[in-house]
């Protein structure tokens, strides 16, 4: 049977199209599951497959990426000890295998312990931009597409978010401000089916959205349909000063739902928000064709409970 969801911030705590950025506890940094195994297995995938679209790098992060590895090896061991071992030189996951060469990259190496993926934020005269990361599992967006450019570009095809909007200035700032303290924040919306590694790019969007086709043809939206969680958090490293941004992807069946003790609440919660996107956020999330049919779902399941 599936677990009920670790997170559920469709219930109305995180917001669709806003920053809502809150203090993390250091302790709750990452977070390690039963599917920690296969998370790492499906990476390893594809870094052996795809690895030029699942990691990128600027020469001059090598040692900000090893700032990555080593904050997880001294972390993971004391917060997870039935999920690590220390050996003499490096920490391991109990039960994975081996990476692989490409595994000696430094975040790279970092991202084989935990399911999170990784990127690296620099700043320089035009603000923060994408210098390295480890992407896996992206939320329709391409990482070789947002390699080198600054926050605002990268945040250009989000609704309410481009350059210039008073949130694309506001992300600059609390990036500019954040110091010794982490924050995470909650993203969420729908797919069809359990992938993790789910890239669209930002002109496959626009394509996507002009046709706006169904993502679930056969009519059954509750067969088909995944909640997608991204748990974000953000933290300065204290010798590079360059920001960690970690995405943690959770999946859980739309149908896990019916089962949960506050399902009237939530599926409530959840229609609610959906009905209340505009198109362009619909269709930013590619919910534009699906929206009426997932509320009816969402609907039937708060009634029922």
């Amino acid at each position: 049977m599936t677990s009920l969801p670790a997170h559920t911030p469709y219930d109305g705590s995180s917001k669709l199209f806003t920053i809502g950025l809150k203090p993390l506890d250091p302790a709750n940094w990452i977070e390690v599951d039963s599917h920690l195994l296969s998370y790492l297995a499906e990476k390893r995938r594809l870094y052996a497959e795809i690895p030029d679209k699942v990691f990128v790098e600027e020469d001059s992060t090598r040692e900000a990426q090893r700032e990555v590895l080593d904050l997880l090896e001294a972390h993971l061991p004391v917060a997870f000890p039935e999920a690590y071992r220390r050996t003499s030189n490096r920490v391991e996951v109990i039960g994975a295998t081996s990476g692989g060469d490409f595994a000696n990259v430094p975040l790279v190496r970092a991202s084989l312990l935990v399911q999170e993926d990784l990127i690296l934020m620099r700043r320089d005269e035009d603000g923060w931009r994408l210098a390295a990361g480890s992407l896996c599992f992206p939320s329709s967006w391409s990482l070789t597409e947002k390699f080198g450019k600054p926050l605002q570009q990268i945040h250009a095809p989000v609704p309410g978010f481009g350059p210039g909007t008073r949130p694309a200035d506001l992300i600059n700032r609390m990036f500019d401000g954040l110091q010794g303290q982490a924050v995470e924040r909650y993203n969420w919306s729908i797919q069809s089916g359990d992938a993790l590694y789910h890239p669209l790019s930002n002109v496959e969007r626009i394509d996507r959205a002009t046709s706006r086709p169904t993502r679930f043809p056969d009519g059954d939206v509750q067969a088909h349909a995944f909640i997608r969680v991204e748990r974000q958090t953000l933290r300065k490293l204290p010798a590079s000063r360059d920001i960690l941004f970690t995405i943690r992807i959770h999946l859980d069946p739309l149908a896990v739902l019916a089962r949960h003790p506050d399902r009237a609440t939530l599926a409530a919660s959840f229609a609610a928000q959906l009905d209340a996107l505009d198109i362009a956020q619909l269709d930013y999330k590619g919910l534009t064709s699906d929206r009426d049919r997932l509320i009816a779902v969402l609907n039937h399941m708060a009634k029922d409970a």
